[in-house]
């Protein structure tokens, strides 16, 4: 399992975050509201790293159910460690704005999203070893 193997679906989960936040900001929250649009935006999310883990699965090389799921503590890692730092050195936000995203305020699925990050890579994994 390589890290580089690892880092490049992240990524791409990253970009599709950012085109989701931007959906959501844009179109949904004016056309939908809360919670409605942080609901749909949650969902949408999760099943586009649903999608990158299942495209992404054979190239990341991962040999056993193992190894999916430490992938998936990577992703989460990684995940957190961005979102703070982005939040607190770019957006100048307070710890208590950044851990208020971590609660199922107002329609908010961000906390079941971070658990689609870490548990995906090992459920894709199981589906393709089942034959899926």
């Amino acid at each position: 399992m390589s890290i580089l193997r690892l880092c490049v679906p992240w990524l791409v989960i990253l970009l599709l975050a950012f085109a989701n936040g931007a959906l959501r900001e844009l179109l949904l929250l004016p056309w939908l509201g809360y919670p409605w649009a942080l609901l749909l935006s949650g969902l949408l999310l999760g099943a586009c790293v649903v999608l990158v883990t299942w495209f992404s699965l054979a190239a990341m090389k991962l040999e056993n159910a193992a190894q999916a799921f430490a992938a998936g503590v990577v992703w989460l890692a990684l995940t957190l460690v961005f979102e703070f730092t982005f939040g607190r050195l770019v957006q100048g936000k307070s710890w208590g704005e950044l851990l208020g995203a971590y609660t199922f305020a107002r329609g908010n699925l961000w906390p079941l999203v971070l658990l689609v990050i870490l548990l995906s890579p090992l459920a894709v994994h199981r589906l393709r070893a089942a034959g899926a």
